[in-house]
């Protein structure tokens, strides 16, 4: 199982955006860019999917920035996959709607069911609030992956 690179910079665009929550104000996006060093141009598809989502507004008019549309405390993991992707299924006979004619004798079914559910609940656990107080407590040494 991978992560695409919009999911993963996707939350490290969240990640910054939390970190600033109280400062007032937005950031832009040349910054977060600047900072992430990914380009504008992809973080404009990085934006408007946090932005669909619900997750992310703009924090005045125009060139104002942006900003958390809600407390990073109330923010996860997984709502942020879930802007860039489906229901997590990390395999195929797991997604929604999809029907496997094995399903009532595959033991491995199983196994992965409950694995899908484990790294789910991981991820549903852990928010941007937490995130961003464990990349205070390493220091701002560290680049965000």
């Amino acid at each position: 199982m991978k992560f695409n690179s919009k999911t993963r910079y996707g939350l490290r665009t969240m990640l910054e955006l939390s970190l600033r929550e109280n400062m007032g104000g937005g950031i832009l996006q040349k910054e977060i860019a600047e900072n992430q060093d990914v380009s504008v141009k992809y973080l404009d598809q990085i934006i408007a999917s946090l932005k669909a989502a619900g997750l992310i507004v703009n924090a005045g008019g125009k060139k104002s920035g942006y900003r958390l549309n809600r407390p990073s405390g109330d923010i996860t993991i997984y709502d942020v996959y879930l802007a860039f992707e489906g229901d997590l299924s990390i395999i195929d006979c797991l997604s929604p709607g999809k029907e496997c004619p094995r399903e009532q004798n595959c033991v491995l079914r199983m196994f992965w069911s409950n694995l899908n559910i484990i790294i789910r609940s991981r991820m549903e656990a852990v928010n941007l609030s937490m995130l961003a107080e464990d990349y205070r407590r390493v220091g701002d040494t560290l680049k965000l992956e």
